[in-house]
């Protein structure tokens, strides 16, 4: 009996050592946005997220963030450029780590609310017709981000394709596009969640 309680407890034991996270964190992050219209130069990004780690392994987290980007257009294969704005998003996250040592490759993808800042107006040019102004409004689009990165410690570095749906401005004369989906290079920390 004695050999069959100690082997409960060491298995009780083990599988305490074998959880070695603290499954709350919050991941701080800092930078740059790239637009994938051509000719559109990137901006600043700045982004919090809290996570929950349901495993060693896997974690569930609400993306916040804020891209500051110029807004690219396009009109009968022309592209010009609008004001500055931010892009805020608000996303369910979940990642993935793959190993268990101090340095964890991960992947991730998140899906949820995309707020695409008002970009001024913009004068089109339309092949010798009289110049047009089309506003570019803000605009709410559901949309993904898809991720791969690396963890060192609490260090966090990943890349993040958000996608976007594109805006559509319909003038009278042409149809006015604007490309929202965007690349994120970011460098962070998680901030509690480590291992015990």
């Amino acid at each position: 009996m004695r050999n069959y309680l100690a082997g409960v407890l060491m298995l009780v034991a083990l599988s305490a050592t074998a959880q070695e996270y603290k499954p709350f964190k919050v991941n701080l992050s800092i930078g740059y946005a790239k637009p994938f219209n051509a000719g559109v130069s990137g901006g600043f990004l700045v982004a919090v997220e809290p996570k929950y780690g349901l495993s060693d392994q896997f974690d569930l987290g609400l993306r916040l963030e804020v891209a500051s980007v110029a807004r690219g257009v396009q009109y009968n294969g022309n592209i010009t450029t609008g004001d500055v704005g931010a892009y805020a998003s608000y996303l369910i996250t979940g990642n993935y780590l793959f190993t268990q040592g101090s340095v964890r490759p991960f992947i991730g993808a998140g899906v949820g609310l995309y707020t695409i800042g008002a970009a001024g107006t913009v004068v089109i040019s339309n092949n010798g017709q009289p110049n047009q102004n089309i506003q570019l409004v803000s605009d709410t689009k559901f949309g993904g981000m898809i991720r791969a990165g690396i963890k060192a410690g609490h260090f966090v570095a990943s890349v993040e394709y958000n996608a976007v749906p594109t805006t559509k401005n319909n003038s009278s004369a042409l149809e006015v596009t604007s490309e929202n989906a965007y690349l994120g290079i970011k460098i962070g920390a998680d901030i509690g969640g480590g291992r015990r």
